[in-house]
């Protein structure tokens, strides 16, 4: 996916993305990290069509994503929302069927395929006990995981996550990030995610794109782009970075 010289504007006057160009790295893992409000939601939007471009564009293979019909676009891009309302008595298999919706006719029976594909999904995210379950029963990072599930069950090329962390414990967060980790490694999975914080961003990213007021200030490999130079730029926080043996670079914030 492509992001050429994107503007968008919420009133006409103020720009939350500022001429935004960049390039999302196939069979990557690439977060999305910034202050608040720099547009990091704001430039999801626009790759998941819920957004429209004041000026520029965004391209997928080459073509023009209006130029995509609803179902073929659900086939390549698939997105998962930070907050979801879901009815409370419905089971983990029902709603993750939901991800089949692009594959099929409104009054279609569910086919071979769907039951893999729903099977394959709730194996990925370790759901697969829970089948039966009401969501209502679940804990927060499971129902993440269910809504993950969902995505993979459309079976699209490329996984889009809006702050999947939020909400959670730092136990639930890990086990997110590395299913994560996993779903790229195994599967092949183009995945763009939004975070907020930065050590996880450094740990489970393949490429990182730094946003400051609705502007790309730097990307490329983490421990290239993510630097105490750049802490102090964009988050105006004096840090200092760390080796691990196991856990590689990590930044602590020292002062303001």
């Amino acid at each position: 996916m492509e992001i050429k010289q994107v503007v968008v504007s919420h009133d006409g006057k103020a720009r939350h993305l500022n001429e935004v160009s960049t390039v999302i790295p196939k069979g990557k893992v690439t977060t999305i990290i910034g202050p608040n409000g720099c547009g990091k939601s704001t430039l999801l939007s626009v790759m998941s069509r819920n957004k429209m471009p004041l000026k520029g564009k965004a391209t997928l293979e080459n073509k023009d994503l209006v130029e995509y019909k609803p179902k073929e676009f659900a086939k390549k891009f698939a997105i998962v929302y930070q907050q979801n309302d879901i009815p409370a008595d419905l089971t983990v298999e029902k709603l993750v069927m939901y991800g089949r919706m692009p594959h099929n006719s409104l009054f279609q029976k569910k086919t071979n395929d769907d039951e893999e594909a729903v099977t394959w999904a709730l194996e990925c995210t370790n759901l697969l006990g829970k089948r039966q379950n009401d969501l209502s029963a679940l804990s927060g990072g499971e129902r993440q995981r269910v809504w993950i599930a969902m995505a993979l069950a459309q079976q699209s090329e490329i996984l889009c996550l809006d702050e999947p962390t939020t909400y959670l414990d730092i136990y639930y967060q890990l086990e997110l990030l590395e299913l994560i980790k996993q779903l790229n490694e195994q599967y092949g999975l183009t995945i763009v995610m939004v975070l907020h914080d930065i050590n996880q961003a450094i740990r489970y990213s393949d490429h990182v794109i730094l946003m400051k007021v609705g502007k790309i200030i730097a990307e490329g490999l983490p421990r290239n782009v993510i630097t105490k130079e750049v802490i102090k730029e964009v988050y105006g926080v004096n840090s200092v970075f760390h080796e691990d043996e196991k856990l590689g670079l990590y930044m602590m914030p020292l002062s303001i």
